[in-house]
């Protein structure tokens, strides 16, 4: 994977987590914490996706194939 995309995903990554931690931190996820004892599916799809994405865009920043 070439340098551009490889950003892209990273920088969607970041952006995903940092949306996902602040739903985690919303009014709703946290009345769903206190009825259900977990937080809502949004903002645990969110962190979950934005992990991932930040995994896959820095390991192919660094651990590029060589030519």
């Amino acid at each position: 994977m070439s340098k551009i995309p490889a950003i892209a995903i990273l920088i969607a990554g970041v952006v995903l987590l940092i949306f996902g931690l602040n739903a985690a931190d919303s009014v709703t996820s946290s009345v769903s914490n206190a009825v259900t004892g977990a937080p809502t599916n949004k903002s645990i799809w969110l962190i979950v996706l934005g992990g991932i994405g930040v995994l896959t865009g820095g390991a192919s920043l660094f651990f590029r194939r060589a030519r």
